[in-house]
């Protein structure tokens, strides 16, 4: 049964349970030849506070391959490959979620060793206007989670949300230049000057709920000084200048947008096909 997300005092939540559907039809004016498709749809086992109940793939192809890996962040890939696809293809994904809050999303020792949290990737590289705004933020805020919230209110103020503007190959530097985009600019652009601050950071793709698509986020990720070399990933959301919370459902972590795409792939035709997708996040359960 579902519950109205608004009648919730998410203040006082202590778990929430979800399911979510997502279809991705893909339609061709004339048949293809060696698909091979990639799916980043599906949470981990555990991810924090978040626990994966069950899920479910299916594609609506005679013949079509289906094998599951995972990627060096840890991250569910979900191959598909087909030797031919007339017309169609379709997939399904089916997955149910729990979460629970106060548990924090802690890392083993070795976290910083693949460097990708505090690298720049291709789409995070900075820019002077950023290298200039990070040093400004710097000397007005403690280095950590201070200057991470500082950097999240920063990078809300400064951009405005508009559709259209911006695309999955724009750069921080050149969405931050626009001042507009959607929730992976903002991602990138917190990113961008989080990394310039010397703050490891990640790119989160998920699902918040009462939103149509996908959304983007980020993990600043700080030692615990706790003699264990483990850290905590603290969640923040330019987008909406907020901290995360229960209402959001983690699929995929990496260094930018282009590690955890939720589909891509390849195949052979001179033919273009168009991509329909659906999303649908029900809340089932709260305390």
């Amino acid at each position: 049964m579902a519950i109205d997300p608004a009648s919730v005092d998410w203040s006082s939540a202590r778990r929430a349970s979800y399911q979510l559907l997502q279809t991705f039809r893909y339609v061709y004016p004339q048949p293809i030849r060696d698909l091979s498709h990639r799916l980043i749809v599906i949470p981990p086992e555990r991810f924090g506070d978040q626990r994966r109940l069950r899920h479910n793939v299916s594609v609506a192809l005679e013949g079509a391959r289906v094998e599951n890996r995972t990627d060096r962040f840890g991250n569910m890939i979900v191959d598909v490959f087909a030797p031919r696809v007339p017309d169609v293809i379709e997939f399904v994904a089916e997955v149910s979620i729990e979460r629970r809050a106060a548990q924090p999303n802690r890392l083993p020792d070795g976290w910083l060793a693949d460097g990708y949290l505090l690298q720049p990737s291709r789409l995070t590289e900075a820019d002077d206007a950023i290298l200039r705004a990070a040093d400004d933020l710097s000397e007005v805020s403690e280095w950590g989670l201070p200057l991470a919230d500082r950097i999240n209110d920063w990078v809300y103020q400064s951009m405005t949300y508009r559709h259209g503007v911006t695309g999955v190959r724009t750069t921080a530097a050149e969405a931050l230049a626009l001042g507009a985009g959607v929730c992976q600019d903002y991602a990138h652009v917190m990113l961008a000057l989080c990394r310039a601050c010397g703050l490891p950071s990640r790119y989160v793709s998920g699902h918040l709920l009462g939103q149509g698509g996908t959304h983007a986020w980020v993990e600043v990720v700080m030692p615990t000084r706790d003699g264990t070399g483990d850290a905590v990933a603290h969640a923040f959301d330019p987008t909406h200048a907020s901290h995360g919370g229960l209402g959001y459902v983690t699929v995929a972590v990496g260094a930018d947008y282009s590690d955890v795409a939720p589909t891509s792939g390849t195949y052979r035709s001179g033919a273009r096909g168009s991509l329909t997708a659906t999303k649908r996040v029900t809340l089932t359960g709260v305390e």
